[in-house]
């Protein structure tokens, strides 16, 4: 077995210069446990990498703050989509959102990104580390799943696939200014008659301190709500948290299961990918949907 493992393909990472993680469709169903459901926050744009290199849309891919730089035992393709940023083979510039054939030895090198924040990277027959839970997923909460991927990882691969260069769209990137829906949220008697409207009017920014976790705003007038804190019970992806200070919180998929701030409103699902390439300082607008 030992021999069999040794001859597996494996892609090497040369260089990891910001966060970089494992991610796929993520492990929804155990919240009872506390485990979050993890997951590519850019879902869409990991679908497409992994598209681009024929792998089906549940393999893994890495998920990339920062750059990277790997380089592959055997040839493959590869893809980078997500935040634009230079991609190159060897010093050799390439394309970003199209299949990219990796030789043999060869370096990628992702650079930084140049608008949004995350980067994905698909392999030919997906990066294989053992699933935890159904998923190769790593939670940043509680860390369940793979490690960090770090300077010197090596990464199994497996079976390749056919590229697909006809399902090449351009890099995904925010607007100047995002526009979130928000479905009313369980908890209406904890905010005052306008906190929806609040909600809507204020100009929200983007703070420092957001992450995998939540992505959290600031704005010159705070949602209005009474004092305290709910008893602990049940989140969900995409609630939006209003804490004692009234500046919101966007539950993202490392969220905690459990919270005990109140819940204004709901994202609407179609709009969570937007949050995973926002940036310090980027503005919202948190405009409220019915039905």
């Amino acid at each position: 077995m030992t021999g069999e493992r040794a001859m597996r393909p494996v892609i090497g990472v040369v260089e990891a210069a910001g966060l970089a993680l494992l991610q796929d469709r993520g492990r929804p169903g155990f919240a009872h446990l506390g485990v979050p459901r993890s997951g590519a926050l850019d879902r869409a744009a990991a679908d497409l990498a992994n598209r681009l290199v024929g792998c089906t849309e549940d393999a893994a891919v890495l998920e990339v703050v920062g750059g990277i730089s790997l380089v592959a035992q055997e040839g493959r393709w590869v893809a980078v989509t997500g935040a634009p940023c230079d991609v190159a083979v060897d010093g050799r510039p390439r394309a970003h959102s199209e299949p990219v054939w990796l030789p043999q030895a060869a370096r990628l090198t992702v650079g930084p990104a140049i608008a949004g924040v995350r980067g994905y990277v698909a392999v030919g027959g997906g990066i294989t580390v053992p699933p935890v839970l159904g998923s190769r997923s790593t939670d940043t909460l509680a860390w369940v799943g793979p490690p960090r991927v770090v300077t010197g990882a090596v990464l199994p691969l497996g079976q390749p696939g056919e590229p697909r260069t006809a399902d090449s769209v351009g890099p995904s990137s925010p607007r100047r200014e995002t526009v979130l829906r928000v479905l009313p949220g369980p908890h209406e008697e904890w905010f005052g008659p306008r906190a929806l409207d609040v909600l809507a009017e204020t100009a929200w920014r983007v703070r420092p301190d957001s992450n995998r976790v939540g992505l959290r705003l600031q704005g010159d007038v705070p949602v209005p709500r009474v004092a305290g804190e709910l008893p602990s019970e049940g989140m969900l992806l995409g609630a939006v948290q209003v804490p004692g200070d009234g500046q919101p919180v966007v539950l993202l998929n490392d969220h905690g299961t459990t919270g005990g701030y109140p819940v204004v409103g709901v994202v609407d699902a179609a709009d969570l990918g937007a949050c995973a390439q926002l940036r310090p300082g980027d503005r919202i607008t948190l405009r409220p949907a019915r039905g």
